[in-house]
């Protein structure tokens, strides 16, 4: 390989990485669904309960292998080699996550989901531990704030407490380095074919306003007990967010994939690995790291951190790590990752929205570019998106007009469901009574803890299978 890495040869892998997957017609949904785990004794979550679990799950369901374990010898994840399903740990032994392996329906993905939350839940609650559906973690303040001692998890949490190391950028950082050992998402992924790609994150990057309206549900108790989805803040104000690129909304319309492609390559890179062990280093442009001719890094070895330089290879390209609220994945699939964790009877609704909006995505661009209930009022997305996590709307909002906009969203969701011909428009139902009751889950538990509820009775009914 020549020494010098060229923006032809940056564009090319840009293009081969993100674009070039989507080329292939496909109709898959992916889901993944972050849980934290609750020590009901307000105690911190004890690690043993969870690796015994865990051994649990592989003795109960036979087609779970061994897939991640840690340098301590503890397993972290785990796989089903028929349905590629894991069930790993994410960020630490506080949550727990359900990645589950690709279907063409809802129906068959939320069987295996039930059947596996229900058994791990039974486990951990014989031993007064629990799960709940909740997008922070509302016992976090007695966890141990501990990574999973593995590659990705240490390199992940280094990068994340390297904020103090930053002085002279534009924004002010939050204090909680550990904040993805507390928080939990429900993530989908959707094949979308080259052709809609631009489209459809044109598109759906105008309605995260109402997603926040529909499925808030990360209080941040003790701080900040008005906002329904304080998820938001812990990724923006954090290392991730120098390059405000790199996370949350688009602020930019696009015309073109070539357009896309120059987005992804304003984007910043922090890591990369060689030799099967990360490397950190000072978030920077991805541009300006290739014109490095070594770049000064920290690699985890024997307990500690040494530094050691990089040579910039074309191929640190697949190390790129955006965490937008819309990603491009190498798997030519579009990755929708702003919604909390939502009460568990709730948990295929977030991605029952999102396949019906896929399925109708030109009458969702109608309504959206002739709304005027929150649009055309010197408003952006990302700028709506942040009033619209209060607790209470912006008085410039008509709060009938609202809900009867975010009711014709889901109706056009449901009728995208519903030219499916499968009957998963039914997930879609309790966003009905949300819209109804002018509430969303996060908004509950502020009201609710207003009305002096006690929260281990919302943990408790946030983590049944039925409402």
């Amino acid at each position: 390989m020549p020494d010098t890495i060229t923006q032809e040869m940056i564009e090319k892998k840009i293009y081969q990485q993100f674009i070039q997957p989507t080329n292939q017609k496909k109709d898959f949904i992916g889901i993944e669904i972050e849980i934290p785990i609750i020590n009901l004794n307000k105690s911190a979550v004890d690690f043993d309960i969870v690796h015994n679990t865990t051994s649990r799950i592989l003795k109960n369901f036979s087609d779970f292998k061994k897939e991640g374990i840690d340098y301590n010898g503890n397993i972290f994840s785990i796989k089903n080699g028929k349905t590629d399903d894991i069930i790993c740990y994410d960020c630490s032994y506080n949550n727990i996550e359900f990645a589950m392996g690709r279907e063409k329906d809802l129906f068959t993905i939320n069987d295996r989901f039930l059947r596996y939350y229900s058994f791990v839940k039974e486990e951990l609650e014989k031993h007064g531990h629990t799960l709940t559906g909740m997008g922070i973690n509302p016992y976090r303040k007695y966890n141990s704030d501990i990574p999973i001692p593995s590659e990705r998890y240490l390199m992940l949490y280094h990068h994340l407490k390297s904020f103090k190391n930053y002085k002279n950028v534009p924004m002010h950082f939050h204090s909680y380095p550990e904040y993805g050992m507390f928080s939990s998402a429900s993530q989908v992924q959707l094949d979308v074919y080259r052709d809609d790609l631009v489209k459809t994150i044109n598109v759906f990057s105008k309605i995260e306003p109402i997603k926040a309206i529909l499925f808030s549900n990360s209080v941040f108790l003790d701080e900040n007990k008005h906002v329904t989805c304080f998820r938001d803040a812990l990724w923006e104000y954090s290392t991730h967010g120098i390059n405000p690129h790199n996370i949350g909304m688009y602020d930019v319309e696009f015309n073109s994939i070539d357009d896309l492609g120059a987005y992804l390559e304003s984007l910043n890179i922090y890591c990369v690995m060689r030799n099967g062990s990360y490397i950190n280093f000072p978030t920077m442009n991805l541009q300006e790291y290739f014109k490095q001719e070594y770049v000064k890094g920290e690699i985890y070895s024997n307990g500690k951190y040494e530094y050691v330089n990089v040579k910039p290879e074309i191929d640190d390209i697949n190390y790129l790590r955006p965490f937008k609220f819309i990603n491009l994945t190498f798997r030519g699939t579009v990755e929708f990752r702003s919604v909390c964790t939502q009460p568990i009877y709730d948990s295929m609704m977030v991605a029952a929205f999102h396949l019906g909006l896929k399925n109708s995505l030109d009458e969702l661009a109608e309504l959206i570019v002739n709304d005027d209930v929150i649009y055309h009022k010197g408003y952006t997305a990302r700028e709506l998106r942040k009033l619209l996590i209060q607790d209470e709307l912006p008085s410039f909002i008509d709060k009938n007009e609202l809900c009867r906009l975010t009711r014709d969203v889901i109706d056009i969701a449901a009728e995208g469901l519903t030219r499916r011909g499968i009957g998963e428009e039914i997930f879609l139902k309790p966003l009905y009574t949300r819209v109804k009751n002018h509430t969303n889950p996060g908004k509950n538990v502020i009201e609710s803890m207003h009305r002096g509820v006690e929260l281990e009775n919302i943990i408790k009914d946030y983590g049944k299978i039925k409402n």
